[in-house]
């Protein structure tokens, strides 16, 4: 099995590697830090350092990681960046910008790659969040960049007939995101952070590791059941 991974240096994206060297797949990861299981799993594990961010750097980079990859069974857009929880009146435009480019341009020039290159691939899934949906007070950024993201994935369903893409909310993880989260966001100026603190070390928001074992296993059945093009919220199942 073949995946490819963006954003796999920590956090989910760390978690689905781990997940899928134990099912003996060999993973193609893209990451601005590095994947840090790359030395140990060297024959397993093929690495790229890159900042998502630069776009006009990405091609070339994408070029240089799976260079001899002839086909992917999975694709995981999963890199990407919260912002600040914070009124979007007091958001700067180019802090906005910013999140557009990791969180839906860079995963746009990918799909345009893939594409371009006509490598196959089954199925591409690409970690989006509820607050794509719910719009919560003080989630203006993040919430406008994966709902920008769903329909990137929905568009571009129509353009690659023969692969699956999904828009895929995980649920609640416990990454290093939540420290922010549950750390520094003040619950009585955004009460949407509340269920997060509530959630953190129980059942409910489970590590990365135990996350990624789970969607993982839902893949085949989203496959089979939903349409391409299609936001699944994995709490909603």
């Amino acid at each position: 099995m073949n995946v490819f991974i963006t954003g796999n240096s920590s956090g989910l994206g760390l978690g689905f590697t781990e997940a899928l060297m134990a099912r003996e797949a060999i993973v193609w990861g893209m990451s601005r830090r590095g994947c840090p299981l790359k030395a140990k799993y060297d024959d397993v594990i093929r690495d790229r350092r890159q900042d998502l961010g630069d776009l006009n750097k990405l091609e070339e980079g994408l070029d240089r990681l799976l260079s001899d990859c002839l086909r992917l069974d999975l694709v995981i857009l999963n890199a990407g960046t919260l912002g600040r929880i914070q009124d979007l009146a007091d958001t700067d435009v180019h802090d906005l910008e910013h999140l557009m480019r990791i969180n839906v341009w860079s995963n746009k020039l990918i799909l345009d790659w893939l594409i371009q290159r006509q490598l196959p691939v089954d199925q591409i899934v690409s970690i989006s969040s509820g607050a794509a949906v719910n719009m919560s007070y003080g989630w203006g950024a993040y919430s406008l960049s994966k709902a920008a993201l769903n329909n990137l994935m929905q568009l571009y369903a129509h353009e690659m007939p023969d692969t699956q893409l999904l828009a895929l909310a995980p649920g609640l993880v416990d990454t290093a995101m939540q420290d922010y989260l549950c750390g520094e966001v003040d619950s009585a100026d955004y009460p949407s952070v509340q269920k997060l603190k509530d959630a953190r070390g129980t059942e409910h928001m489970p590590d990365p590791g135990r996350a990624a074992e789970m969607i993982l296993d839902l893949l085949p059945q989203l496959r089979a059941q939903r349409e391409s093009g299609d936001f699944v919220d994995i709490r909603q199942l």
